[in-house]
């Protein structure tokens, strides 16, 4: 049956779907970047306190930038904005669908749909979703005056190309007509994701408008928060999955049976009452998301790797994987864990265990090949801070360094059995180039200061490097993993 709200009294009996009526709910969140996981994610979280009867004046409204964000809006606005949602628990699956967006803003190239839809009083949030290297960062993590559509949005910050130039905008509208600021929102998975969105909103704003700069400065609220949740990205297994519940979705979403959502309460225009179906305010975000980043993500990108040199195809797959996975447990029980404090009800060698479940989860057909995906972003946002911090301390890095030839053998862009690995990064034929070179001379790899800044120089990281990246080349990945795991 093909979703819509006139279909949803019509779905089977076992399928979740809203308790609400769309005609109540009235918009107050614009949310940038409807992909898979805010769906599972921030979505749920509006839609089942919905379900409890509140929140109805804090409705989504979808956005996008990019081209690719048009053709989802059609599938949404064809299906009113309806989710289904397939929990992946091992003890079996379930669906429910969520309808706490009710529209998707039109995509154009001068983002003016959505500076006039964020410039409303009623919306109160904007939210983020765009991915760890979607901030504009160079690679001591500071803004990057120098990218191309940050001067593009700097010189014309009426039209303006990004999210970002876009937020600005409607900034500044609100800031003339006096109608007040709007809280910003990150959602993503980047250490003080809201600092970091305060960081890039300011940089830009100074550029173009240095007094509104002050007003952002003074009146606009970036709350850190974490975030987590496994999606899988959705391919033609998800849409069998979704039509054996019968139902007809066009962009259906697959989940784990696990979300964690914690954050701080610094919402400048109001928020909704998330905590009351299970997410966390705190003041000490920093904490769990450390706990997250540095153990789940950089986990994640543990796994991946060899993974994909291994041609293993999923996640729950590389777990399954003798020696991918004793590099799992080994690099994080030995390295990273001793650099993780404990959060409340959970100390870190627990949350070693917990996450080597939820990845071994067969439900969960995440590829590794997602997973591995923006390496240059991923590497640098998880697993290089961990690295600069055992290094301060003179902890071990053996597993880490391993991890980065790993990385540098799989950007060579073939894999042990000689199959090709298609591009998987936004600096792909920058990285595959410096992997040829870095075949012979392997210091040449880290030594790319954009993605690595000074780690390279650091005589015990390039050493370790160095000899893991010549003998994955000579001995192979196999052989490499286990004279780590004899360690």
């Amino acid at each position: 049956m093909k979703l819509s709200l006139k279909t949803l009294a019509d779905l089977p009996e076992d399928v979740r779907v809203p308790s609400y009526k769309r005609s109540d709910l009235s918009a107050g969140i614009v949310h940038i970047g409807l992909g898979n996981f805010h769906r599972a994610h921030q979505a749920w979280y509006l839609h089942r306190l919905m379900d409890l009867g509140l929140a109805q004046d804090w409705a989504i409204l979808g956005a996008g930038v990019r081209p690719a964000d048009a053709k989802q809006r059609e599938k949404m606005l064809a299906q009113d904005c309806l989710t289904t949602l397939i929990e992946l628990d091992p003890s079996g699956k379930s669906a429910e669908v969520t309808g706490a967006m009710i529209g998707f803003i039109p995509v154009a190239t001068d983002n003016s749909p959505l500076i006039a839809h964020m410039s409303e009083p009623a919306i109160r949030i904007v939210a983020l979703t765009v991915t760890e290297g979607g901030y504009f960062l160079n690679s001591s993590g500071c803004f990057d005056t120098t990218h191309p559509d940050i001067q593009h949005d700097a010189a014309h910050p009426e039209t303006p190309i990004t999210a970002f130039g876009a937020i600005i905008a409607a900034l500044r509208i609100r800031r003339n007509a006096n109608t007040g600021p709007f809280t910003c929102q990150s959602c993503d998975n980047l250490q003080g994701n809201g600092d970091v969105f305060r960081q890039t909103i300011s940089g830009l704003a100074h550029l173009s408008d240095p007094e509104l700069a002050k007003w952002i400065d003074r009146n606009v609220t970036f709350p850190n928060a974490m975030v987590d949740c496994i999606v899988p990205a959705t391919g033609p297994s998800e849409m069998n999955l979704v039509r054996s519940f019968g139902i007809c979705d066009a962009a259906p979403v697959t989940h784990e049976n696990f979300r964690q959502w914690v954050m701080e309460d610094k919402f400048c225009a109001g928020r909704p009452d998330w905590d009351k179906v299970g997410a966390t305010f705190t003041s000490d975000v920093h904490s769990y998301e450390a706990m997250k980043l540095r153990l789940l993500n950089a986990g994640h990108q543990i796994i991946a790797t060899p993974g994909e040199l291994l041609s293993v195809d999923t996640i729950a797959d590389t777990m399954a994987h003798p020696l991918i996975e004793g590099l799992f447990r080994k690099t994080e029980i030995q390295e990273i864990v001793p650099l993780v404090a404990a959060v409340p009800d959970m100390k870190p060698l627990d949350y070693v265990d917990l996450i080597g479940t939820r990845f071994a989860n067969p439900e969960i057909r995440d590829t590794t090949r997602r997973v591995a995906f923006d390496g240059s972003s991923r590497h640098a946002g998880f697993l290089h801070p961990i690295l600069r911090d055992a290094l301060a301390l003179d902890a071990p890095i053996a597993g880490l360094a391993l991890v980065e030839a790993l990385w540098a053998r799989m950007c060579f862009g073939t894999r042990e059995d000689g199959s090709v690995i298609e591009a998987n990064d936004p600096y792909w034929d920058t990285l595959i180039a410096a992997a040829k070179i870095a075949r012979q001379d392997p210091r040449t790899w880290i030594n790319q200061q954009q993605f690595y800044g000074d780690l390279g120089q650091n005589p015990r990281f390039a050493d370790s490097f160095d000899t893991w990246l010549r003998m994955i080349w000579i001995e192979g990945t196999e052989m490499a993993l286990r004279r780590y795991l004899e360690i």
